[in-house]
């Protein structure tokens, strides 16, 4: 499936006005399935969260804008590195972010978001993984 940015507003909009419990409940969820990349992450999270609440709300805000997004997540792809985030770590998240999601969203969290949120990430994914490597990014 295609990214459908309608489906990926509306169900953010309903994950919005839940704020910083979004990210509190995401990294809950990540260390208890995956407490190998806790060593990634400053112990007291709070900045940590935010800076993932910005990050989302970018996503969103720029879906309909390649260059802009694909700019964003290069940097972001180029940071983690830094921290030592590896292209593995990328699945768990990716999992981890869309149970914390569909716990949010309501019932604007169907099939069909659900592909749609998966492809989004695996953009992501797949941005923030080549400009981590050092790949030229392909002309959006």
């Amino acid at each position: 499936m295609t990214v459908n940015p309608d489906l990926i507003k509306r169900s953010f909009s309903a994950v919005q006005p839940h704020g910083t419990e979004v990210t509190a409940w995401f990294y809950d969820h990540l260390f208890a399935r995956h407490p190998e990349v806790r060593g990634l992450f400053a112990e007291h999270l709070g900045q940590q969260q935010d800076r993932l609440w910005a990050a989302l709300g970018a996503l969103v805000a720029n879906l309909e804008d390649p260059a802009a997004l694909t700019r964003i997540l290069e940097n972001l792809g180029r940071r983690h590195a830094s921290y030592g985030a590896l292209p593995e770590h990328y699945p768990a998240v990716g999992a981890s972010l869309l149970a914390t999601l569909e716990h949010f969203a309501g019932d604007t969290w169907t099939p069909e978001t659900a592909a749609s949120w998966a492809a989004v990430y695996g953009v992501v994914s797949s941005t923030m993984t080549g400009a981590a490597a050092g790949e030229p990014t392909p002309a959006a």
